[in-house]
């Protein structure tokens, strides 16, 4: 709607929305000019202008913007636009003429369509399960491109409540009538009280708990949890015929909603169906947190603990190990020095000489303790680790059966004999021996002896074993790793997980992706046959290399040493300018100071939007008054880390601890926060300070550690970033206008190349980035191919540059002094052959069908790419060496990258700041409360950065007025992320003074501060 208007009204026009919406054309002119009266014809144009536009006739067609009517006045050549005021002395013309418009251009009245209307509310209300606004816009969206009239507000409100309450009865009854006796009476059991319980805690409150405990006794209780979970029964249940969205809308109340709310559901049917959704996936929850502690208590306890170990082992054997070996080494180099001297030498005169140096009795005993401590045939280290390993069978003793036999696995190809085999292996586990074999042993004819390799070899046939015998506890461990490295790549997968499922399956396949592929390709701009666009970079890439081979010598940034490697020189910081030191400090002694939650209900009165992104987690109508005081002490208290105690305030009923942890349970999740984010993105692209710092086009990701001391198997260990504690990583996404737009929390410190790609595609609000920078750690070349497949240019920095190895198409060509540096060969063909696989994996991302991280581990395997993974990362390679040759050869190029990482660290330093209560650790155990407050911090960096780039805003208007001299080169490195001006500490106020206006006055610049 022109203008931003209400519903059925005009907003403020601009001269350009007027030209471009209100012009009259020839068909218009011929209706306006039947009319014989100038009144008249003003007034018809303007109901024709007004149905246009606005989608309805008005009850008083003149309820509109004058300077609309005095554009159209321009139009008709009338020279008094007042005239039109006479147009409804006479009710009857009015309708007339609405009648005639409606009948010369074909609108159809909205009585016509209303049945229709009705019917596509429904379906889409049960479809998505979209709150009353959405619908509501989706309804008037629908009426518009029919050609339809739009009904009173009140009609369309009422048509949209009615077909979402049918929707809603229907999805309950349709899902309470799958859900048996049986497990309806187990599904009421989940929220009532136990008589005994002294802690009076519901079983769905139980069930809704993870485990966070990293041992096979964790994994025990998480395999309890999961066959509680399942008694249920719902397992069993099929409700395929159900829409995902609508599962997931009912099963996300479920999980969040105490059980005293849940038992005053009414009716009947929808507390069963938001038990029955809410069983459904705490089952997939309940596996996933098994294969979570599973998985840290492999990495942490297992062999990481056998890999510290078998150094440790290394470290004390090395002093034997070195008397010994230099006892052989003296006896060879005997040996030598007589062979050289003469070749013809006697063995019994070696063998004195030897002896003056080292008796051979000393000889034997250091073969002896060398063949003991470093075995033939074995990596030391590696041998010394699975040694290490075999041990730890009474650890996953205990839990292998129940695991296997509690959760459904599957397997790929790849994984199927290692799944076998682990199956097998429970079985064995079971029973204490077989037949006459002593505990330790296992039948040889019960094992897969193709899975025993390397290393391992040597532990499970140990030479004192008994024949027809294996080393069970070497064996164990062998399958059991393997079987850990098929599960974290997807070649063995769970069932019915979430985080571990097949991502194969989910990838758009036969009929689905042949009717999505045209259009998905479309969108991503890939062809269907890939010969003419590798033919163009082909092209591309020797025309870097020529031209870069060009300019070496010159004066010119990069190098190439003596073994053929590139260097590229530092770049020069570039120093600020007295101009630009002056304008910071004048800009930020006129930034007015405030408390954060002033600033935070400041930028919340500007933008209304913001608080209505914040609906009820049942979907229904905001219940509470001043809804938005609450989400403002909600978000402060998570983003500051500081809890709720600092930002109530007795006596005021929006302000009261129940009232906070209310708001934080049914209105603060994930949605909602991205909804409101996408608020502020768009408000910080519209000002002209941001638009001056750049497009939106240009983002960067990067990450922020935190320590996690509270015990949760979301988070790993790493010395270098949490000491002796674990921790987690909040990777988040910042545009050139510094909002940030999206982010993510892993956890540990994985390659963030594994989860970048999820992140660029979380974002909601503002424009799309075209160019993705990272740092290092995000680099892989699989991810060069899959985000250029994806339709974004991304340019890593490469710490290591001189050591990346660099790419060429074409082996005959002469690149002069960067024939060295181009050692590594495109395969084009190899590309081709996968290209249709390659494009389908990039449109299932780009639809939302798999996610990027799934795919990544799919296709990459330590190391050791699939052949499709082989494929991307050749793509990859194409543009990974026109980076790094445009890295070498534009210094801009580089400055650009440069500039983006400076804003990821300002906002970051401003997150440290905000975020510093409890030390700036996270404290909580679940991944659903980390999401949660590290998305309210984020939240709440946004509002921090609109505030100060409205006012530096504000700032710039002041100083250019007053006649200071502000260069455009100045303005373009001043920062969002100033904070000297805002208070973060003490007891926070929520009460927004008066201002007057829409924004506060700015500060005298040489006012004498305070002391």
């Amino acid at each position: 709607m022109i203008g931003e208007g209400g519903y059925g009204q005009f907003g403020v026009l601009s001269r350009q929305d007027l030209e471009r919406y209100c012009y009259l054309d020839d068909e218009d002119r011929r209706l306006i000019a039947a009319r014989r009266r100038d009144c008249n014809r003003l007034g018809f144009a303007v109901q024709v202008v007004t149905v246009r536009n606005v989608g309805m006739f008005l009850t008083d067609p003149l309820d509109v913007p004058p300077e609309l009517i005095e554009y159209l006045a321009e139009q008709l050549e009338i020279e008094d636009p007042s005239c039109v005021k006479r147009y409804t002395e006479r009710d009857k013309t009015r309708l007339e003429h609405a009648w005639e418009i409606q009948r010369e251009y074909g609108i159809r009245p909205f009585s016509d369509v209303s049945a229709e209307l009705a019917a596509w509310i429904a379906d889409q209300a049960w479809m998505t399960g979209d709150g009353p606004k959405a619908i509501f816009a989706g309804a008037v969206d629908w009426l518009r491109s029919r050609n339809a009239l739009l009904p009173g507000i009140t009609t369309l409100e009422a048509l949209v409540a009615e077909g979402r309450t049918a929707a809603d009865a229907r999805l309950w009854v349709q899902v309470t009538d799958q859900v048996g006796q049986s497990s309806v009476v187990a599904l009421v059991r989940l929220l009532e009280l136990p008589a005994d319980s002294k802690t009076r805690v519901s079983e769905l409150e139980r069930l809704r708990k993870s485990t966070f405990r990293t041992s096979w006794k964790g994994v025990i209780k998480a395999l309890n949890r999961l066959a509680d979970v399942e008694a249920i029964g719902m397992g069993r249940v099929d409700l395929s015929m159900v829409p995902p969205r609508r599962l997931t809308g009912l099963a996300t109340y479920g999980l969040s909603a105490k059980a005293s709310a849940l038992r005053r559901l009414e009716p009947r049917t929808q507390r069963i169906a938001v038990l029955a959704a809410t069983s459904k996936a705490m089952t997939a929850r309940a596996v996933d947190d098994v294969l979570e502690v599973f998985d840290l208590l492999m990495t942490t306890q297992l062999l990481a603990k056998a890999e510290r170990q078998s150094k440790d082992e290394k470290l004390r054997r090395y002093p034997r190990v070195s008397r010994n070996a230099g006892k052989l080494a003296a006896a060879v180099k005997v040996l030598l020095e007589m062979v050289e001297v003469d070749q013809d030498i006697g063995l019994g005169v070696v063998v004195d000489l030897i002896e003056q140096t080292v008796t051979c009795s000393e000889l034997r005993h250091a073969v002896e303790a060398i063949d003991e401590l470093v075995p033939a045939g074995d990596s030391e280290l590696d041998g010394q680790r699975l040694t290490e390993l075999a041990g730890k069978l009474s650890t996953v003793r205990p839990f292998l059966p129940g695991l296997m036999a509690r959760v459904r696995f599957g397997a790929t190809p790849d994984g199927a004999l290692v799944l076998a085999a682990m199956t097998t292996l429970a079985e064995l586990l079971t029973v204490r021996a077989y037949g006459k074999l002593p505990a330790h042993l296992l039948d040889a004819r019960l094992v897969d002896h193709d899975l025993i390799t390397g290393a391992w070899r040597r532990l499970v046939y140990a030479a004192d074993r008994p024949e027809a015998t294996v080393d069970k506890a070497a064996y164990a461990m062998c399958v059991l790793e393997q079987f850990h490295r098929h599960l974290k790549h997807r070649s063995i997968f769970a069932v019915d997980s979430q985080r571990w499922r097949d991502p194969r399956a989910h990838l758009l396949a036969g009929a689905v992706w042949e009717s999505a592929r045209d259009a998905g390709m479309n969108a991503l701009n890939l062809p269907a046959d890939p010969t003419s666009v590798l033919a163009e970079h082909a092209a591309q890439v020797d025309t870097a290399y020529r031209e870069l081979a060009a300019r070496l010598g010159e004066d010119s940034a990069a190098s190439i040493d003596a073994e053929g490697r590139l260097h590229v020189a530092s770049l020069a910081a570039t120093p600020e300018p007295a101009s630009l030191i002056d304008l910071r400090r004048r800009m930020e002694a006129m930034l007015p100071e405030v408390d954060l939650p002033e600033l935070v209900m400041e930028v919340m009165s500007w933008h209304p939007e913001f608080i209505e992104a914040f609906t009820h987690v049942s979907g229904e109508r905001a219940r509470v008054a001043d809804l938005g005081l609450s989400v403002a002490a909600v978000l402060c208290g998570h983003a500051m880390n500081v809890g709720f105690k600092p930002v109530t305030t007795p006596g005021a009923s929006a302000l009261t601890r129940d009232r906070l942890l209310h708001v934080d349970q049914c209105y603060i999740r994930a949605e909602t926060l991205a909804a409101a984010n996408a608020v502020l993105v768009d408000a910080q692209a519209g000002i002209d300070l941001a638009q001056a710092w750049g497009g939106g086009l240009v983002a960067s990701i990067d990450g922020m550690r935190f320590v996690v001391p509270v015990r949760t198997h979301h988070a790993r260990p790493n010395p270098k970033y949490f000491g002796r504690r674990s921790g987690i990583t909040w990777l988040n996404m910042l545009n050139d206008q510094s909002a940030g737009l999206a982010a993510r929390v892993v956890s540990g410190t994985p390659r963030d190349s594994l989860n970048m790609i999820d992140v660029v595609f979380s974002q909601r609000g503002g424009p799309t980035p075209e160019v993705i920078i990272t740092d290092t750690g995000s680099y892989s070349d699989i991810v060069f191919g899959l985000l250029h497949l994806l339709g974004f240019q991304y340019r890593p920095k490469l710490a290591n540059l001189p050591d990346q190895r660099l790419w060429r198409v074409d082996t005959r060509a002469d690149y002069g002094p960067l024939n060295t540096t181009a050692r590594g060969v495109i395969n084009l063909d190899k590309i081709a052959t996968h290209w249709d696989d390659m494009c389908r994996v990039a449109v299932s991302i780009n639809t939302g069908e798999v996610s990027a991280h799934e795919v990544t581990r799919m296709i990459s395997r330590d190391g050791r790419p699939t052949a499709l993974g082989e494929a991307i990362a050749g793509y990859g390679r194409i543009f990974k060496t026109l980076h790094v040759l445009r890295l070498a050869d534009d210094e801009p190029y580089r400055h650009e990258g440069k500039r983006q990482s400076n804003l990821t660290e300002g906002r970051h330093d401003l997150a440290r700041s905000v975020y510093h209560g409890k030390k700036g650790e996270m404290h909580q155990a679940y991944y659903e409360g980390m999401e949660d407050q590290l998305s309210a911090l984020g939240l709440i960096l946004n509002c921090v950065v609109l505030w100060n780039t409205v006012y530096l805003n504000q700032a710039l208007g002041a100083l250019r007025e007053q006649g200071y001299p502000v260069l455009d080169a100045d303005v373009e490195r001043l920062s969002a992320f100033i904070r000297s001006h805002l208070g973060l500490d003490g007891h926070y106020s929520f009460v927004l003074p008066e201002l007057g206006g829409r924004v506060r006055p700015l500060r005298d610049r040489d006012a004498p501060g305070e002391e």
